[in-house]
């Protein structure tokens, strides 16, 4: 049975992930767009990644005798400047949520719930390799820079970047 306290971190997880679902989703119909075909598939398989951590998040409060929460989601930014600029927002996303599944961690770890802790712990190294793909695209658009030819081959990577993970992932 899960504590209030680790019930409403949880639900509060499963906000993130929404949000995030729904940012990669809005990057990936900017993408789209702007003709970035590469990185619009990357996002929205992003997108439907984020999802599946969402509900893998709300079966397990559920199961544990808990009520999770659909949150309300926030109409995310639809305009941006740049494939770059995409890049360094989800980057920095990345980094916030990285930081509130910790917060998790040590609610649970707080709470001695060690069966959610483990739970959490899947997350913990979902977000490194999160946290690491985003900061290799941050790099690789820096070194592009306006380059336009640079740019297009960045974007055929994106392409197959999303097959390869997909099959990381199970998928």
């Amino acid at each position: 049975m899960l504590s209030k306290k680790i019930e409403k971190a949880l639900n509060n997880q499963i906000v993130l992930e929404g949000t995030s679902s729904n940012y990669y989703l809005a990057m990936a119909s900017w993408a789209e767009s702007e003709g970035l075909n590469g990185a619009a598939e990357f996002l929205y398989a992003h997108s439907d990644e984020e999802r599946i951590h969402m509900v893998k998040l709300m079966r397990f409060i559920n199961d544990r005798g808990g009520k999770a929460i659909v949150p309300a989601l926030k109409e995310p930014a639809s305009k941006f400047k740049s494939l770059a600029e995409v890049f360094d927002i989800i980057h920095e996303h990345e980094i916030m949520v990285t930081s509130e599944i910790n917060k998790v961690v040590d609610i649970c770890l707080s709470e001695k719930d060690y069966t959610t802790h483990n739970f959490m712990q899947w997350y913990v190294a979902e977000q490194l390799e999160e946290e690491s793909l985003a900061k290799h695209y941050v790099d690789k658009l820096r070194l592009i820079g306006g380059d336009k030819g640079g740019m297009y081959l960045f974007d055929r990577e994106l392409s197959t970047a999303k097959m390869q993970q997909g099959n990381q992932h199970g998928k």
